[in-house]
């Protein structure tokens, strides 16, 4: 009964991936793995370009959009399994051996949850400012600030910023939400998509599969001095997941860390790849 339960969750699992936009920089070099860079909730692949331009004269470098972001498709079923597979099936599909994923936030998850799924895939393994465990709240000015927004009676986008500036005060987060923002033939619209993202808020704050099965190679967490998505107590937790883990502090940022101290987290990244 067990086995074909088994069977029935990865059969749904399978029906369910979907093909993903990404961009791709430097080229292959054969023996050596592809960097894949996944971005965070309300993100999209443009995030990465400073980090992935830096890297690519040494590196093939792949990021996605993942589903529900950016110029990839839409659906209303969202958890880390099913965005793994995404990932696993594009690398698939682009016939790259292995890789070297680096995940931040929400795309540190799906990192974590694709080195459980396909350990032979993943070379190492780099998680930004994230844990394997279940978040409470959070979001919910991001989550107003988007609702604020009249889609219909917009003129502008900065008349959009000073409607998201009701519930975000910080104008940095409300320009990396305000990227999702576009104009199609007159049309203010979402890149995202909100309403699939906000019935699957559950899934995103919690880590599903969880740590049952840890991943064994080097794996690296860089966490920004000011977040507290990576705390003292999660440390157990995150061994268990990651036996051969690092984990190493960014001063001076917060949850954003690769956007507020570019120069710092791409020699913290080059420190580890080499």
């Amino acid at each position: 009964m067990h086995f074909k339960l088994s069977l029935l969750i990865q059969a749904t699992i399978n029906s369910f991936f979907m093909t993903l936009y990404y961009r791709e920089y430097g080229h292959p070099v054969p023996g050596f793995p592809s960097l894949l860079f996944l971005h965070g909730l309300f993100g999209s692949s443009i995030n990465w370009n400073t980090i992935a331009r830096h890297f690519e004269a040494d590196w093939h470098i792949i990021v996605p959009d993942l589903r529900n972001h950016g110029r990839s498709p839409h659906d209303d079923q969202m958890s880390y399994p099913l965005m793994a597979k995404d990932v696993s099936s594009l690398i698939d599909q682009l016939g790259i051996e292995q890789i070297i994923p680096v995940g931040h936030s929400m795309g540190g998850k799906t990192a974590l949850t694709l080195a459980q799924q396909r350990p032979e895939l993943v070379e190492r393994l780099v998680v930004v400012d994230i844990a394997p465990v279940s978040y409470r709240g959070g979001f919910a000015d991001v989550i107003a600030a988007f609702q604020s927004v009249d889609l219909q009676g917009l003129n502008s986008r900065n008349e959009a910023d000073r409607m998201m500036s009701t519930h975000i005060s910080e104008a940095g987060i409300r320009q990396y939400l305000l990227q999702n923002l576009e104009q199609k033939q007159g049309v203010w619209q979402w890149r995202i998509h909100l309403e699939g993202i906000l019935t699957s808020m559950d899934s995103i704050r919690g880590f599903e599969p969880g740590c049952r099965i840890p991943y064994p190679g080097d794996s690296l967490i860089i966490r920004g001095e000011y977040s507290d998505y990576v705390l003292p107590e999660y440390e157990t937790t995150i061994r268990q997941c990651l036996p051969r883990v690092r984990i190493e502090m960014l001063p001076g940022v917060g949850h954003w860390v690769y956007a507020e101290d570019p120069e710092g987290f791409i020699q913290c990244l080059a420190a580890f790849l080499n």
